[in-house]
Parts: structure tokens; sequence; C-alpha cells
């Protein structure tokens, strides 16, 4: 049996059973992560599984079952229990639910890869690490660490509109980390972001990352920031670089435009949504400035894909756009309940799992202006960036995040370095509060989404430049 022979066999035995409509999905991931610490490799982990997944629609209700082999048998086993368990969550009486209009296709997809990241030496990658660990520790980090991950996914799907699209997408990336221990304080400096950048790329981005030539700066700061002056607390213009405004994205706009939230589907693990449907077209969300997209055609960004877990392609798209929120991230069935023409960005994080709607790149366009130039027209300001914490309510409305690192602004200059910077907000006035953005984009990837019960870990990707924001509270008040 062929990969797509199994999953034919699948969806022919669900709707046999009486499934109005199946799909399957046969998923190979392989998985290999490395970790080391002052100097030493301390983790090696390599991991591989396939099996199939196979998803059935009777009345108003989903029924799935995966099961980790690919015989004719289990295959139509596999369907025919997808479609009793949705027989029996049938009985309880629902809605409707109809499926978004999608053109079956036969296709292929690939992300683009230079350097197959599993074919380069373990030499090679251990050396990377311990040599930007042994940098750090040399230059004062009391704990210097290094991580790099690449997953090598190929999926095949088959459903009963006749699709058969098989894909493969490869996923790696890498950081690393320095930490200092004081009198009563400890500080972390990371490059080039709190675990790591990821793409779907080759080994060719680690490279590009040139870990080792970061490895002293990044320990010296860690140390500095122990005798840094606290950030002060109170409101002032707040500029967020790059990385952190990502992490900002991802939290207040694309957990919260995630329709199966909206529709309250989705709660049990972390929350709904603030926003109301009956506001999709007119609700300002943002400033002028705000425009985000959702966009899974970008390459190289980790929430990259040529078509989803329900083989709908991929296709950009606007969430907001001037300010106004005008998209959602959805599913077939989402979207048909939401009387929404769209669907796109539903997967699942192997093949064991139902597949739900998840972010893909979801980022903000790029502004008119610079970082420098940003800087220069703030009188006075705060400049924070690099994750270090984050908290929301379970609306994605209220939320606080601290950073790793900030910068005095006075008078158009950087100056002294502040430590524990934090930021508090809700949502749709701070983002109305951003009135200057940059051109200086990055695709910053996110490899650990959580969301759904059993949970399920995404890979998402965020395109951000550095913004101000005007009147932000920052800092603790004693």
């Amino acid at each position: 049996m062929t990969e797509f022979d199994a999953a034919a066999a699948a969806v022919q035995a669900a709707l046999d059973a009486g499934a109005r409509y199946a799909d399957a999905r046969v998923m190979h991931r392989r998985y290999e992560s490395m970790t080391a610490r002052n100097g030493d490799v301390e983790e090696l982990t390599q991991d591989e599984s396939i099996g199939l997944g196979v998803r059935a629609l009777v009345g108003a209700s989903w029924g799935f079952h995966a099961v980790p082999d690919l015989s004719d048998a289990a295959a139509r086993d596999a369907g025919r229990r997808a479609t009793r368990t949705a027989m029996a969550s049938a009985r309880v009486p629902g809605p409707p639910v109809d499926l978004v209009p999608v053109q079956a296709v036969t296709a292929s997809w690939a992300s683009g890869c230079q350097i197959d990241p599993l074919g380069v030496p373990l030499s090679d990658k251990g050396d990377l690490l311990v040599d930007a660990t042994r940098t750090m520790a040399e230059h004062g980090a009391d704990l210097a660490e290094g991580l790099y991950q690449i997953w090598d996914t190929a999926k095949w799907f088959v459903s009963s509109e006749g699709h058969r699209i098989d894909q493969r997408i490869r996923e790696c990336g890498g950081g690393i980390s320095a930490t200092s221990i004081g009198d009563g304080e400890t500080q972390r400096r990371s490059w080039p972001s709190y675990r790591g950048q990821y793409g779907t790329t080759g080994w060719e981005l680690v490279e590009s990352l040139d870990l080792a030539a970061h490895a002293a700066q990044i320990a010296e700061e860690s140390r500095a920031l122990l005798t840094a002056p606290p950030c002060p607390a109170g409101e002032t213009d707040l500029i967020l670089g790059g990385e952190q405004l990502a992490l900002q994205i991802h939290e207040s706009v694309g957990h919260a435009i995630e329709l199966d939230r909206i529709l309250g589907w989705e709660a049990a693990f972390a929350g709904t949504s603030w926003l109301d449907l009956a506001q999709l077209g007119s609700l300002r969300y943002g400033s002028e400035l705000m425009n985000i997209t959702v966009d899974p055609t970008i390459p190289g960004a980790l929430g990259s894909f040529g078509f989803d877990d329900e083989g709908s392609p991929a296709v950009k798209r606007d969430a907001v756009r001037d300010g106004r929120w005008v998209g959602v991230l959805a599913g077939r069935d989402s979207a048909a309940m939401a009387s929404l023409d769209y669907g796109g960005s539903v997967r699942a994080d192997g093949w064991a799992r139902l597949p739900m709607v998840r972010m893909t790149n979801v980022g903000l366009e790029p502004g008119p202006h610079t970082l420098d130039e940003i800087i220069a027209a703030t009188d006075d300001g705060v400049l924070m960036d690099l994750n270090r914490s984050w908290s929301i309510d379970d609306k994605r409305l209220n939320f606080q995040f601290g950073c790793e690192v900030g910068w005095e602004i006075k008078k158009g200059r950087r100056g002294r370095m502040l430590r524990n910077p934090t930021y508090t907000g809700i949502g749709p006035l701070f983002w109305r509060s951003m009135d200057m953005l940059s051109s200086e984009t990055v695709s910053w990837g996110t490899p650990n989404c959580g969301k759904g019960q059993p949970g399920q870990v995404g890979h998402t990707g965020h395109p951000a430049a550095p913004a101000r924001f005007r009147n932000v509270r920052v800092g603790v008040s004693a």
C-alpha cells in the first residue's frame, strides 16, 4: 500500500459506513534537536513517526480516528471507526455543518531547502553549539545555552471530494541564550530570539544566524543587566523591537482572530476571543498603520505551506486593513457557520491529532520609517525587545509582557540599558496608539504555539518590524 492508497482506503471505508464527507492524512515526520550548555553537548533527541488520521462528517458532527499502521485493513478500520464516532456524536442535535467549497486538486508542494538539515553531520551541529556556549561562558555567563531543532514532514492527503495532495515541509532553526546570576537578580539575553529563530527552510537558516559571532555580546549584556537601573514605572512612549512585536501580534491578534475561538468552539485550553463577528468589517482594531495579513505563501516563513490539512490552497488574506478588522483564521466548517467564503487555516501537529484552526503567517505589513527614525522622533520613551514573560486574559484582550532588555530614550537618542522592562495594555487601545512603524521586517518563527485539548503544538510565523506606541503603561509600581 502506498501512502495515497492507505488514505484513499480510509476515506472510502468512512463513506461506506455512512459518512457524508471524509478526508484522511498520512504523515511521516522526522525530528531532531540538540542542546548544549556551558561548552558541552547536553542532549540529543532523534524521533520518527508515521501514521494515518481520518475525519468523518455525519450530520453536524465530526468523528476522528488515527492509527500507526498503513495496511489496508487498518486504514479501512480507521475510516469505519471515525464514522461511528461521528454517528455517536450526531445523536445530540446541533446546527447543520456545511463546508465552504474548495476545488479538488491533484498537487505536490515542497518548502525551499538549500542544505538538508538532517544531512548535516551531527559533529558539525554539535561544534556550532559547543563553540557558542563556550564563548558565552568565557564572557561571564553563568548559564550558557544553545539549541537547534529540525522537523522533516511528509504529508499525503485524500478527500471524498477528490483531493490528492502530497507535501514535504522541512523546518529548522536555533538560538543561544546567556543567563547571569547576581545578588538577588537573574538576567538573560538571547540571540536572535528566546528559544531561537525558525523557518520552513534548510540549515542555511541556522548558518545565517551566525550564533558564535553574537555569543560574547549577549553574555556581556546579560551581566550588565544585573546592575542596570530598573525600568521606571509610568506612562511613556514605547518602542517595541520586531521580535517582541511578533509575540504581541501572536497573542493579541493571531489568537483573537481564530474563528473557532470567536464562535466559542475553542475555549478549554486558552480561552475564546473578545471579537464579535457582527463587527467584522467595521471594528477599529488599531491605527491606520495597522495592516495585518494572513499569508502562508511567504517563502521560508515558519507558517508557510502549499495546502492546509483540509486541502485548501495557501492564499494571502487581510485580517486588519488600515486599522479595521476585516478577516479571520478559519476552517471550512467554521467559515460556513459564519457565512464566510474561505477557510485555509486548518492544521494538525501530527497524524494522531484532529486538524483545527491554527495561525499561519500572521504579520504586520511594513511601515514608512526605520528604527533610527523612530528613536530620533521620540523625546521621552523606552525601547524594549526580546520577550521574557507573557500574560493575557481568556478573551485575548488585556495583556502584560516582560522583555529581556530595555533602553531609555531621551531627546531622540538611545541611552541607558534598563532591566526588567514590562508593559501592559488593552489590545485595541494599544494598537490604536501605534503612530510609527519601521520597514525593517523579519518573519519571526514560533515553533511552540499551544492550542487544543488534547494539546497540540503549532508552528507559526509573524512578520514584524519595530514600531512606536504612545502613552503606554510601563514598569511595575512598588
